[in-house]
């Protein structure tokens, strides 16, 4: 039995090397095609040229690993049932269950090594792409910093801070804009429950005004008041993907800085995303199997079907899962029960389907 959890390995292994390594390639050549354009009118050098499609590659890996797992484990099956080995091994007694679980023991040790490379690599690689884009070719330098759930920006003239629950909209909760002098003494502070920029217009509600006067502040309360701030919401740069410049340990470390529900939401559902995100390979491929198996009795075929359908059904979990994501940020579901709903119906369906096979 050793001997043939070794030989399907390999033949695992084998084939997620080769599928990753295609993807990775389609990535890269249509990524260099778009961008190749900005670095050459820019003046960058190969060198840089090649540090920023290199530095990509783990994000590639980690975007497209739940699709190689599927994939993977899908083609390793399909070669044995069509060179009919899958025939012979069942002919020997040997129950699905005990092919297929090194197939299932690889994945899931393949799943380690992603979160493993999302904790130590994937936020230096992603930072360096970051800065390397934005920086050296776009041009666009933010213009502060992300601390504890909240934006901290300098503008022209005075100096932001606010969260941000929506990235999409111009709301801002906990807003506080304050302005100084030229010896950096306090000249004005504005400060609110919420900021909305709608129409070329900065609209501040429950907040209060203090201007200094000599040694004392005057203040003004007000609930609804129109102001006219120098720096507009696309001046405040976040680079992309910028929560993935963070480590899973630091996502974590967010969900315990967060001031109201809505940032608490957004923050869980951030962490437990990238984490579910990682093993969505597994329930994908419980249920890749056995349909391997259905469409070869159905049809007659195996890989030239299996795989389209296996794609298919990647695509439209995927889908289901990005929405569920989505509700989740909005704090319209659990960040926990969006993150587990999608693995839990597909791993529960993958290993019915599966039990059902081997009887």
């Amino acid at each position: 039995m050793i001997l043939l959890y070794r030989y399907i390995l390999a033949h695992f292994i084998r084939n997620l090397g080769l599928i990753m390594a295609s993807f990775i390639s389609i990535y890269l050549l249509i990524d260099f095609f778009e961008k190749i354009d900005n670095f050459l009118e820019k003046g960058k050098s190969v060198e840089l040229i090649a540090k920023f499609f290199l530095l990509n590659i783990p994000f590639i890996i980690d975007m497209m690993s739940p699709v190689c797992i599927l994939l993977a484990g899908v083609v390793t099956l399909g070669v044995l049932n069509h060179s009919n080995e899958l025939i012979a091994l069942k002919a020997c007694g040997i129950p699905l269950k005990k092919i297929t679980r090194p197939i299932i023991g690889a994945a899931m040790v393949c799943i380690l090594l992603f979160l493993a490379m999302a904790q130590l690599v994937l936020p230096k690689t992603i930072a360096a792409t970051n800065h390397i884009w934005n920086r050296e070719v776009k041009g666009k330098v933010p213009l502060g910093i992300y601390r504890s759930g909240r934006y901290y920006y300098r503008g022209h003239d005075g100096f932001y801070s606010f969260a941000r629950p929506d990235p999409q909209k111009n709301v801002f909760n906990n807003f506080s804009y304050t302005t100084w002098n030229t010896t950096y003494e306090t000249r004005s502070l504005i400060a609110a429950e919420t900021a909305v920029w709608e129409k070329g217009v900065w609209t501040l509600h429950n907040g209060q005004l203090q201007d200094a006067a000599g040694n004392r502040f005057t203040t003004q309360l007000f609930k609804d008041r129109h102001f006219d701030l120098p720096e507009q919401p696309e001046d405040f740069f976040v680079p992309a993907y910028r929560s993935m410049e963070l480590s899973l340990v630091e996502l974590y470390k967010e969900t315990k800085n967060t001031r109201s529900d809505q940032e608490s939401n957004k923050a869980w559902a951030e962490f437990y995303g990238r984490i579910s995100y990682t093993f969505l390979g597994l329930p994908l491929l419980l249920l890749g199997l056995p349909l391997l198996l259905i469409v070869y009795r159905k049809w007659g075929r195996d890989l030239s079907l299996a795989i389209p359908v296996s794609c298919a059904m990647a695509f439209a979990c995927w889908g289901l899962y990005t929405t569920l994501q989505s509700l989740a940020k909005a704090s319209y579901l659990p960040p926990l029960a969006a993150a587990l709903s999608v693995h839990l119906v597909v791993g529960c369906l993958g290993l019915f389907l599966l039990v059902r096979e081997d009887t």
